[in-house]
């Protein structure tokens, strides 16, 4: 049964919209087709009719006129039978909206957050907090039970919002901006610190490589030294006096040199 009811219901809607375009399309055909004719651009309707064997002639136009005349009275009364409808159809299907509740209160919620409220007792707040919502200008078209219901939910959260106020929230977030500008500024000292420290490991690494460097030539040049030494000593011996013995030069011995 509640299939079947559902069904009809549904048929009844589309039905009623097919009816609403077919008076609608008669009517301006009828409008249209009377004005052509009585432009002389189409023919009047033409009809044998009569009354007590009098025939009329001009019956056919008279039968259009009427026509046109119903079909614009039809439409004219469309605008009203479709809100009459609405009418009868929500308060026959009226239900509390769980969408429609959250929304009046997240809205009465946001303006408790911003303070708008100051009432302290129940009945006081409550009413005050409906006051709000009726004046809302986005929440006309809900029921008054639906705002009733949001605005007792409102008050329940009144400690909620008070503890999460606009005011509260923003220093907070005041806060939280300006430690993470502390925290970012620390990160740039730190990246150019770790570049400092780059830096200077691979001079240290230069300067030791250099140095090592400087350290093997100056050994080299130590050997080189002494190998030289016994040759300058031998070719800066005195020469032999005549008749007299010859004085030998004792040669250098090489000395290790220190480290």
């Amino acid at each position: 049964m509640p299939q079947t009811r559902s069904v009809l219901t549904v048929f009844q809607a589309y039905f009623m919209r097919l009816s609403y375009f077919l008076i609608l399309l008669c009517a301006l055909g009828t409008v249209l087709w009377t004005a052509l004719s009585a432009a002389g651009i189409w023919p009047w309707l033409e009809l044998p009719i009569g009354l007590a064997g009098q025939p009329y002639e001009n019956g056919g136009k008279l039968v259009q006129i009427g026509l046109m005349v119903l079909a614009l009275m039809l439409a004219f009364y469309l605008p009203a039978h479709a809100r009459i409808a609405a009418l009868e159809h929500s308060h026959r299907d009226f239900r509390i909206s769980v969408t429609d509740v959250a929304r009046a209160y997240h809205e009465a919620h946001a303006a408790d957050r911003r303070g708008a409220f100051q009432l302290a007792s129940e009945f006081d707040a409550v009413k005050e907090r409906l006051a709000y919502l009726r004046e809302h200008p986005d929440l006309g078209d809900l029921e008054p039970e639906l705002l009733e219901v949001a605005a007792e939910m409102s008050h329940v959260s009144h400690e909620l919002a008070k503890i999460y106020s606009d005011e509260k929230v923003d220093r907070a977030r005041t806060f939280l901006k300006q430690r993470q500008q502390e925290v970012d500024r620390f990160n740039e000292r730190l990246e150019d610190a770790r570049i400092v420290v780059q830096e200077l490991r691979q001079w240290c690494r230069d300067v030791d490589l250099e140095e090592s460097v400087a350290k093997a030539q100056l050994q080299r040049v130590r050997e080189e030294l002494f190998e030289l030494l016994p040759e300058l000593s031998v070719q800066l011996q005195d020469p032999p006096e005549p008749g007299g013995t010859s004085h030998s030069v004792v040669p250098m011995t090489q000395k290790r040199p220190p480290d």
